[in-house]
């Protein structure tokens, strides 16, 4: 049996913006607690004409990753080969690529026929898309069947694997913790002066990118009974709308409770994040679909509960009645009582000492725990 000493990582670190990005420079300092780690990132992630904004942010250098090789062009078929030559140049035991989107299936194929010999462990971070599109399932499955093993972080994406390739190795962890963004340690009273919330309001939380999957919508249409039976109520939206913003600000209107929400629309850099998730009481995420999300994992970083519905993994995240609540998709009215319930009845230190119990689940070390005995089955196989 090969021992494991030399990996492969391949995929975005800083300074590429997102939570897959933060991911995988988190996994890379974990592994390299004791491997040897390539890192092998993006010169170009997606094309201008695919995603017209920004794509970095140069701004948080804490997530910066020494020695990374910005390497692959995600669009252009004659650097993959050169790509791939660079990886074997290094002898990996074993290279780790980061999967969420059929976008790069081309760019993935083209790089691991030329890794043939060397072990594939792809990290599925959605093994579908969220937002479904022809031949997504087609370009999934040809370039997952190259794997080696898949690691996967919801039972939703594991049965999804099974589906398209039922005998692939596959071992299923929880999403970790991102524990990174409590830069400055503030407190809640810090958080609250900088966001300008009074020390008595009653706080929840949307956070990250604003799609119909979501489900903002329905925390909106949830906030008139939510203010109805809790004093002095605040939601903060805070994410990117893509332009989209004007059915959200409608359905705000009509909700009769229009100065309950504050809004910032936009992406929000890594070191304005911190604010949010401390100033608040509640993050809550009512997604209609979901595998799993970085955001319960980011609130789950500041101790803070969440709620989220009965979808995906997040049942698996988010322990009921203990780090929070799961109410069912679609529902104002089963969320609405949800929040009304954490305020009446005090929940908030239980739940967050909760959440602390919880961390060991949710760590790094247990990430690399699973993929070390992954890589030992397939090596014993």
């Amino acid at each position: 049996m090969a021992d494991l000493r030399r990996i492969a990582v391949l995929g975005p670190v800083y300074p590429f913006k997102g939570g897959i990005s933060h991911y995988t420079g988190l996994l890379i300092r974990a592994l390299r607690k004791k491997y040897e780690v390539s890192v092998y990132s993006w010169s170009m992630q997606y094309p201008k004409l695919l995603f017209k904004k920004e794509q970095r942010d140069y701004e948080n250098k804490s997530f910066e990753i020494e020695g990374t090789d910005y390497l692959v062009n995600t669009a252009n078929p004659f650097n993959w080969g050169k790509a791939a030559k660079k990886i074997r140049a290094g002898k990996p035991d074993l290279c780790i690529v980061q999967w969420w989107h059929p976008y790069f299936a081309p760019c993935y194929r083209g790089l691991l026929r030329r890794l043939k010999g060397i072990p594939v462990a792809f990290i599925c971070h959605n093994v579908l898309p969220h937002e479904r599109f022809p031949l997504d399932v087609s370009l999934t499955k040809g370039t997952l069947k190259r794997a080696a093993f898949c690691i996967v972080h919801s039972s939703g994406d594991e049965e999804d694997l099974k589906r398209l390739l039922p005998a692939m190795p596959c071992r299923r962890n929880l999403h970790p913790t991102y524990n990174v963004f409590r830069m400055k340690g503030m407190s809640r009273e810090e958080a609250r002066n900088t966001l300008k919330i009074a020390e008595d309001e009653k706080v929840l939380l949307f956070f990250g990118l604003v799609r119909a999957y979501k489900g903002l919508q329905v925390l909106i249409r949830a906030a008139s009974k939510c203010a109805a039976e809790t004093e002095k109520l605040r939601i903060c939206i805070v994410g990117d709308f893509g332009g989209k913003r004007e059915e959200y600000d409608r359905l705000i209107e009509e909700s009769g409770v229009k100065d309950c929400f504050t809004i910032r629309d936009g992406y929000v850099p890594d070191t304005e994040v911190e604010p949010y998730f401390a100033a608040a009481d509640l993050c809550v995420c009512p997604y209609l679909s979901a595998t799993q999300s970085g955001i319960v994992q980011i609130a789950f970083g500041f101790g803070l509960p969440v709620i989220a519905t009965n979808v995906g993994g997040l049942p698996e995240a988010v322990t009921d009645g203990s780090t929070g609540y799961i109410v069912p998709p679609e529902d104002p009215e089963a969320l609405a009582d949800a929040v009304i319930r954490y305020f009446k009845e005090g929940k908030e230190e239980s739940f967050r000492a909760a959440v602390a119990q919880e961390q060991e689940r949710f760590s790094w070390d247990r990430m690399v725990e699973a993929i070390e005995e992954k890589y030992k089955e397939i090596q014993t196989d």
